[in-house]
């Protein structure tokens, strides 16, 4: 009997130690669940920055498919989600759950509160007819100006996300003009053959009349001289529009998703508070005209952290407005993580500007490889822009087959690639002074470490202006392959720590 007490208070013991045990591990779960994945990313930065995490959406769900939607592929879905996020609206907010399919669709708008969540095979296709964008007050390459609706938009909304392991396509090649340059013989009459369009050139097509008027009276893609709605529809085809626009927008995630084949730059989140862009794949094809992938304008608190990029034109670029209008505006483009991502095709890697006109500061660019971009990492701007870009940090990137400079500093930006600069052979004078006022752009305080590319054009080309020298640029651990050596103009205290050149023969 003794012994058989003894046994049960052992096994009692061993009981009350299991549970303890698994108490333990529920709460060891539990606050592995309120990890933060984002906290890590604003540690030890070398400026101040606050704390990100990604929105709280409530937890509400509806389903595409529930308000009417088909995903055939061709039956128009434009309504169902506009059921679909009033829905969520009156619930509060949630999940709107795009399932496997094609779903056709007019512009979307997303709401306070919900997220866009693409399950795997779900592809969200736009369509191809401009009279279901309507033309709206927007900015565009950092002026004010009008452009047809966004396929994707939001307007001062908090809490939105857009998630999942599908694809945003925003069927870009029925917007584009195309250089025949650019593409080739076959693609050239296959792409100019499937729609009316007009040759400006016998190298140079437009998809419409209509867009061959606008581009006549157009400043580097912003008409001019329009006064009535009437005229701004004859040219509606011209405004194409960014596929994925978020004004004054606060506590966004965007993760996951594939955006692709936008009608001019792909996502392009403007004067946005706290953003986290995490594992996307922004692309577009290397003929895509004006087709950045990611154009970052007048935010503050950003991440982008662990995604690719496959452009037509830069593949991460940082703005903040162009000329008097971005002054005006007065909204810098700050606190800025970029951590380990990737860009392939493009304009440049990295680049800022030559929008800057509100001013870039507090940028941290680290981790990251560029795969035969025309520029590595490039800063450019010009006279007139006004605006100071100043603590950039950018420290352990590699670059392969780089078209064109494996870093740039361009101060006489015209609207042209790096690689066509190059090639035409124009020179701009850099040696007459002007004077300087609020026009004049100043670029300053960069610091530049542990950076490896194996072949570039040329190594390096800082071009800053007679009036407004680059100044106090720190380049440590470069290691450059290139045909060419480097040219320095107009810098001031530009140091020099370990720089190895190795120039091909």
């Amino acid at each position: 009997m003794k012994h058989y007490k003894i046994l049960m208070l052992v096994a009692f013991s061993m009981f009350f130690f299991s549970v303890g045990a698994q108490r333990k591990n529920v709460r060891r779960v539990n606050t592995q669940r309120i990890v933060n994945p984002y906290a890590k990313y604003t540690r030890n930065l070398p400026f101040s920055m606050n704390g990100m995490a990604a929105p709280v959406i409530p937890n509400n769900q509806v389903k595409l498919s529930d308000f009417g939607a088909k995903g055939d592929g061709s039956a128009l879905c434009t309504e169902a989600f506009q059921k679909a996020f009033a829905a969520l609206v009156e619930k509060g907010g949630g999940k709107l759950v795009v399932p496997q399919g094609v779903w056709y669709t007019g512009p979307i708008e997303l709401k306070s509160n919900t997220e866009l969540h693409l399950e795997k095979g779900a592809v969200i296709l736009f369509a191809a007819d401009e009279s279901l964008y309507p033309i709206k007050k927007t900015s565009f390459e950092g002026l004010e100006t009008r452009r047809c609706q966004s396929p994707v938009s939001a307007t001062n909304a908090t809490n939105i996300a857009i998630t999942g392991q599908g694809v945003i396509d925003g069927n870009g090649l029925y917007w584009r003009p195309l250089k025949k340059s650019k593409v080739t013989d076959g693609q050239w009459k296959k792409f100019t053959g499937m729609q009316k369009g007009v040759f400006k050139r016998n190298d140079l097509w437009f998809p419409s009349a209509g867009y061959a008027k606008g581009d006549s009276i157009a400043d580097m893609n912003v008409p001019k001289g329009l006064e009535t709605d009437e005229q701004w529809n004859e040219i509606r085809r011209f405004l194409r529009p960014v596929m994925v626009s978020l004004v004054g927008c606060k506590n966004v995630l965007l993760k996951d998703v594939i955006f692709q084949n936008s009608p001019a730059w792909n996502i392009h989140p403007l004067m946005c508070e706290n953003i986290i862009i995490d594992h996307v794949l922004a692309r577009n094809p290397d003929y895509a005209q004006n087709g950045d992938a990611l154009d970052l304008e007048s935010c503050k608190n950003a991440l982008i952290v662990n995604s690719t990029f496959d452009a037509g034109d830069d593949g991460i670029c940082i703005k903040s407005g162009k000329d008097a209008d971005g002054r005006k505006r007065g909204k810098p483009c700050e606190n800025v993580v970029v951590d380990g991502c990737t860009v392939f095709q493009g304009h440049g890697g990295f680049v800022v500007g030559s929008e800057m006109s509100g001013g870039v500061k507090n940028i941290l660019v680290q981790n990251c490889q560029f795969l035969g971009t025309d520029v590595g990492l490039r800063f450019k701007s010009c006279r007139g822009r006004g605006g100071v870009v100043e603590n950039i940090f950018i420290r352990n990137i590699s670059m392969f087959d780089i078209q064109g400079d494996a870093i740039t500093f361009d101060l006489y930006y015209g609207g042209k690639s790096a690689i066509e600069v190059l090639e035409s052979g124009e020179k701009v004078n850099n040696i007459e002074a002007k004077p300087v006022d609020e026009t004049t752009p100043e670029f300053r305080n960069i610091d530049i470490e542990n950076i490896v590319c194996r072949h570039a054009r040329r190594a390096m080309f800082f071009n800053g202006l007679p009036e407004k020298p680059i100044t106090n640029i720190r380049l440590k651990n470069i290691n450059i392959s290139a045909e060419v050596n480097s040219d320095f103009f107009n810098c001031k205290n530009v140091t020099k720590d370990n720089v190895n050149l190795s120039i091909e023969k």
